[in-house]
């Protein structure tokens, strides 16, 4: 049954990570497109997605950004589409939901709170590699800055893609998270059933402890009952390990290089089909089956197929 099978998504390039970080992340329209059907070819049911300026690499949420991308994916895979609405934490709330709003995506992911989210220690690392001039301020500003994600915003997001059949993937970096999520669920602005995904290893938000994951999972179960499924994403070097636990658990995983920019320790991916490979084999360890995305519509109960404008 698709109810029992796993769903892998993989989050091809995000706005964490600036592209002297590694040679391999997706910059331009057609390396984003290939990720994400090279993703999908490897298993992932799911592609969440960003975009960035093809020149400089810095994230861009305009909706011109993404129709070049998300044209050719459609025409090249079956694979469900989820679009950030995210963006950056240097965006409001208006600018990050418009390419979810024009182009109403099956999925859209949603952040449930403002937080401190330090991007900032990576710094040390690439310390006089920067290529471009935006980077090294970008990853600064997380020092003084904050991920803003009021109630008013998240909201806004909900009822601004709520005529379009849109799901959510609910991004929860810490426990009172699920507490905001609860909160909109009782008021009915968002319907079951939900799609979480616990967030794990950003500094401002829950850390990446066995103990951490099992909280999260605790307290949702508590707050959420039957109306949810859950997802994973660990961050850097915590993203197979906590995969590896929570899909023992009953859990979906994430993957990509939004969330990691490595294979294994000292090697950086090269791609992430292979990030989805690579969490594939530890799925089917487990002795566990990897979902379609056909399986992932039906898990999720998308319905908002027949209203994409790309």
């Amino acid at each position: 049954m698709a109810k029992n099978k796993v769903i892998i998504t993989c989050a091809v390039t995000g706005s964490i990570h600036t592209p002297s970080m590694s040679p391999h992340l997706p910059i331009t329209a057609q390396q984003i497109a290939d990720a994400a059907i090279g993703a999908a070819e490897a298993g992932a049911a799911v592609v969440h997605l960003h975009a960035r300026n093809p020149q400089d690499g810095r994230p861009d949420q305009t909706p011109e950004a993404f129709a070049p991308f998300l044209k050719v994916i459609k025409q090249r895979s079956p694979v469900v589409v989820n679009i950030t609405t995210g963006g950056a934490p240097t965006m409001s709330a208006e600018e990050r939901v418009k390419p979810a709003a024009t182009f109403k995506p099956e999925i859209a992911s949603l952040n449930m709170g403002t937080m401190n989210f330090g991007l900032y220690p990576m710094i040390p690392r690439y310390k006089g590699k920067f290529k471009h001039d935006w980077e090294e301020p970008y990853l600064e500003g997380t020092r003084k800055g904050m991920f803003k994600n009021t109630l008013a915003d998240i909201e806004y997001i909900l009822t601004t893609c709520a005529g379009n059949d849109t799901r959510f993937e609910i991004e929860c970096y810490d426990i009172g998270h699920l507490y905001t999520l609860k909160h909109f669920l009782d008021r009915g602005v968002v319907k079951p059933p939900l799609f979480v995904q616990s967030v794990f290893g950003i500094l401002g938000g829950i850390g990446t402890h066995p103990e951490d994951v099992i909280m999260m999972k605790r307290t949702a179960d508590r707050l959420l009952g039957d109306n949810y499924h859950w997802s994973v994403l660990g961050a850097g070097a915590s993203q197979m390990r906590i995969a590896a636990q929570a899909a023992a658990m009953g859990g979906n995983v994430r993957v990509g290089m939004e969330d990691s920019l490595w294979l294994g320790p000292g090697k950086l991916a090269e791609s992430n089909a292979q990030q989805v490979k690579k969490v594939r084999q530890i799925l089917e360890g487990l002795g566990l089956e990897i979902a379609t995305p056909e399986d992932a519509r039906e898990i999720l109960s998308l319905k908002g197929g027949d209203k994409v404008n790309f």
